[in-house]
């Protein structure tokens, strides 16, 4: 496989992208860190907030983890880019195949956060919500009940 300079710079936009929604999700997640430790510190020590707690120190782990990984990938592919330009064929291909597979890897982690994330969104919502739980089919195909009061 010859790979040209380019190759490894079209990579360079969708890291920046990506390492710029990650750090949108720390942000975030610092932000509602902060409200809960609030939370608690004013007495509002509930159950439901001790694992709102432990579950954001975990998303907080993964997003290191997929920002390290983007940035060692953005990293990567300037090294490759410098072993073509050097005209070193064989390292370049190995470098590029190292930033592909640590992209891939920040990939990976982004879609366990955001499994993480979701079954944080249920915690909050199963300590609102006191009705049933819901179901995919059910949110598409309402019941027969739903259908009478509408």
């Amino acid at each position: 496989m010859e790979i040209s300079i380019n190759t490894p710079a079209l990579l360079f936009p969708a890291i920046s992208l990506l390492l710029l929604a990650y750090g949108n999700r720390f942000i975030a997640l610092a932000n509602l860190v902060r409200k809960l430790h609030d939370e608690y510190i004013t007495g509002h020590k509930s159950k439901i907030l001790l694992q709102q707690i432990k579950s954001l120190r975990k998303r907080i782990n993964l997003i290191r983890y997929m920002q390290g990984l983007g940035v060692f990938s953005f990293l990567s592919c300037v090294a490759c880019m410098y072993s073509i330009y050097k005209d070193w064929g064989k390292p370049a291909e190995y470098i590029f195949a190292l930033s592909l597979l640590s992209l891939l890897t920040s990939l990976v982690i982004s879609l366990v956060e955001i499994i993480q994330s979701t079954n944080a969104i249920e915690l909050e919502l199963s300590d609102i919500e006191e009705l049933e739980k819901s179901n995919f089919f059910r949110d598409l195909i309402p019941d027969d009940n739903e259908k009478k009061e509408s």
